[in-house]
């Protein structure tokens, strides 16, 4: 009788044993790829303040001058003269982050970059830049020309933290890397802004078009 007792508290002994080694094991597998977020939903979360999220340790990189690109209308000189001629240009430089995605302006993200950036380093960041004016430019006969723009570049990485009430993908916080990349003021790092006239000269196709009675002989502007 002793001994089947023992058989008995023995079995069910082993039965808790095993159940507790899977508990352990279950809790020790890591989540599948596809139970977690991703980056663009993590942001997105932050963005619409469903998670309550920070850009932690935000690290300013060296500032560049940018590409340039066309900010003017087109000037085509169709003459047998030089064409002198004010333009005026516009010039809007957003911000993207390290997947090419916009930062919009004013925007949570934006903001809480540069809530980040500012305690840091004591200076805003803006994730926009607008600028316009207007300049005078030359076109020789035969040409093309249009004013080009190049504006001040600064990136700057940090970690998105984010922070749910309840969890989310089965964690109350999650965090992602990203760099964004944006506008900075004209001088950082001693890096200027910079504007210019561009010319080049006319495609065949462009030249023919000269020989019409509405082109013939005249400068005229392509709207871009």
């Amino acid at each position: 009788m002793t001994k089947s007792r023992t058989i008995r508290h023995g079995s069910r002994l082993l039965a808790l044993s095993t159940a507790s080694l899977g508990l352990v094991a279950a809790m020790a597998i890591p989540a599948a790829a596809a139970d977690e977020p991703t980056r663009d939903q993590l942001k997105a979360d932050c963005a619409s303040g469903e998670g309550k999220c920070s850009f932690n340790e935000p690290t300013l990189g060296k500032a560049y001058l940018g590409d340039f690109r066309q900010v003017s209308n087109s000037l085509y000189n169709c003459s047998t003269s030089d064409a002198t001629q004010s333009m005026g240009w516009a010039d809007t430089v957003g911000s993207t982050d390290s997947a090419g995605v916009s930062v919009t302006a004013g925007g949570n993200i934006a903001g809480l970059i540069d809530l980040s950036v500012t305690a840091t380093y004591s200076h805003t960041w803006t994730s926009s830049h607008t600028e316009n004016s207007s300049l005078n430019m030359t076109v020789k006969p035969g040409e093309v020309g249009w004013i080009s723009r190049a504006q001040v570049m600064q990136a700057v990485s940090g970690t998105w933290q984010t922070h749910y009430d309840s969890p989310k993908w089965g964690h109350y916080f999650w965090f992602v890397p990203d760099t964004v990349t944006g506008p900075a003021d004209n001088g950082t790092d001693g890096q200027s802004n910079a504007v210019t006239v561009k010319t080049r000269k006319m495609t065949t196709a462009e030249q023919t078009s000269c020989s019409s009675e509405a082109k013939k002989g005249q400068a005229f502007v392509v709207k871009r």
